[in-house]
């Protein structure tokens, strides 16, 4: 499985930080490597019998995407909830969610948004408050949607949205392109380079809680602790918001590696390595600077002695609500630059950086 019914697939699925198993389960059932999950809920993909004089190389991405959690049920059947990950409060009123209630079933809702002709005059002039929010699944009292429904507090709470594909723009929409888009990149390259005779051991890490504090990385970085590592995410765009001089994360216009954000500095050595792959290759590539924001490259590149690596970010639109538009291209150019990159690496080079 590759491409858009992989993405597709994957895009689809649910996993609210903490909460990342079909993911996971998905992603152990569709590769011919090796995979086990430890206690965090992070995933590690590595080939049967790998050499292990070689150095080790990882590809990184997280199974989580930005949801919620059931904080508790009110008189009235409605829900009450808590963010996992980072919501901007006037993204979330008026959307379709599903519940992952105690049996593992899915229970439509929708967040709820008082009508305008109920609103005061000071509520209709400002953002509601996240504690003021509510999920409606259709129920009536708290009885009904306990024991009709099977929700109970702590049930994962993710947007319910469904994948599409426009053909005349080769554009994907659907939801959490963070980071599933970044799961498959990982997926294809591990298939596509499993039969060549690399110069490194390449592992797939697959980590949980991104969202919520980068936890899973900063497990398996020490468990881990590869030489090097490669990151894929789906990261922010910003060419709606910006002119083409000022926008450096445009969609479609080429992948992302990332300078700087909050949580590192990249590695200058690593990021020419690179960019001169990219180039080599024909690889459009845009250079980002972010005052905020971070990736697992934040507690990867601290791990024990510190870990060099690189981020390639798939530029995607509207990071963080319900609905995310992606390039097609940016994402198979996200896979053959991960190919590359791996096919051109040694234990010479690695020394280097």
């Amino acid at each position: 499985m590759k491409g858009l019914e992989l993405l597709e697939k994957l895009s689809n699925l649910h996993g609210a930080p903490g909460f990342e198993d079909d993911v996971i389960e998905f992603m152990s059932h569709n590769t011919s490597y090796e995979s086990n999950r430890d206690s965090i809920n992070n995933l590690y993909l590595s080939k049967k019998n790998s050499h292990s004089e070689k150095p080790v190389v990882a590809l990184d991405c997280h199974s989580d995407e930005v949801g919620f959690i059931v904080e508790g049920i009110n008189r009235n059947g409605t829900i009450s909830f808590l963010p996992l990950g980072g919501w901007h409060v006037a993204n979330i009123p008026a959307h379709a969610v599903k519940i992952k209630n105690s049996k593992g079933e899915y229970i439509d809702g929708v967040v709820a948004s008082k009508p305008p002709h109920f609103m005061t005059q000071e509520e209709m002039n400002r953002l509601p408050k996240l504690n003021e929010l509510t999920i409606d699944i259709g129920t009536s009292s708290y009885k009904e949607t306990v024991e009709l429904y099977s929700i109970e507090v702590g049930n994962p709470i993710t947007p319910d949205v469904t994948f599409k594909f426009d053909s005349k723009t080769q554009v994907m929409r659907g939801k959490a392109f963070d980071n599933r888009l970044g799961c498959g990149a990982v997926l294809e390259i591990l298939e596509d380079v499993k039969d060549e005779e690399l110069e490194v051991n390449v592992k797939g890490i697959v980590t949980a809680q991104e969202e919520s504090g980068l936890r899973g990385a900063q497990v398996a970085g020490n468990k881990i602790k590869p030489d090097f590592i490669i990151i894929f995410e789906g990261s922010p765009a910003d060419d709606t918001f910006k002119d083409e001089f000022s926008s450096k994360g445009a969609m479609g216009k080429g992948i992302q590696l990332r300078v700087v954000d909050s949580g590192m500095i990249s590695n200058s050595r690593v990021l020419n390595f690179v960019k001169n792959i990219a180039k080599e290759n024909n690889i459009p590539y845009q250079l980002i600077a972010r005052s905020g924001g971070s990736t697992n490259g934040a507690r990867y590149h601290t791990s024990g002695e510190g870990i060099p690596c690189i981020v390639i970010g798939m530029a995607t639109r509207y990071i963080h609500t319900h609905y995310t538009f992606a390039s097609l291209k940016d994402y198979n150019d996200a896979v053959l630059l991960g190919k590359k990159i791996l096919e051109g690496l040694n234990k010479e080079i690695l020394k280097n950086f």
